[in-house]
């Protein structure tokens, strides 16, 4: 399994970077690799928002579809994301966003494998250069879009 935490402080208030995170379908615009993102069956409550949610994932031809299943707990300030369908044999990721001033203190932790074990091994090689490149693609999508 292939396991990293990045914690960052991100230019934009809690509210706005929980909506930029929730909402897959505009990934394409910003993150590496991803070529399409939708969600499905989306229901809100007042302390919870779950939906299923699918990332294309690759470059033209060569590509993967993950299907997760997202789970925001408001009052806890949380997003948990789980495997559903797609090359993943394993996946759980956490989003925790703390307000500190104008800012917001983003903590987020993947923990995931494969199923194809020889893609996984060349995946854990690459695996922090891809994770750094995205979390860089976060936090420049919040400058760009809040930091105005």
């Amino acid at each position: 399994m292939s396991s990293a935490t990045i914690k960052k402080i991100i230019p934009c208030k809690k509210k706005e970077l929980v909506e930029m995170v929730l909402d897959i379908e505009n990934y394409p615009e910003f993150v590496p690799w991803c070529i399409q993102g939708k969600v499905y069956d989306k229901k809100e409550s007042e302390d919870l928002i779950t939906f299923k949610g699918d990332l294309k994932v690759g470059k033209s031809f060569l590509n993967e579809t993950f299907s997760s299943y997202v789970s925001f707990y408001k009052e806890r300030d949380k997003i948990i994301v789980t495997n559903l369908e797609g090359p993943l044999k394993y996946l759980k990721n956490e989003w925790t966003f703390k307000q500190i001033n104008n800012s917001t203190q983003l903590t987020f932790i993947i923990d995931f494998e494969l199923k194809n074990p020889i893609f996984n091994s060349i995946m854990k090689k690459s695996f922090e250069l891809g994770l750094n490149k995205i979390a860089r693609a976060f936090e420049q999508r919040a400058v760009d879009l809040y930091n105005k």
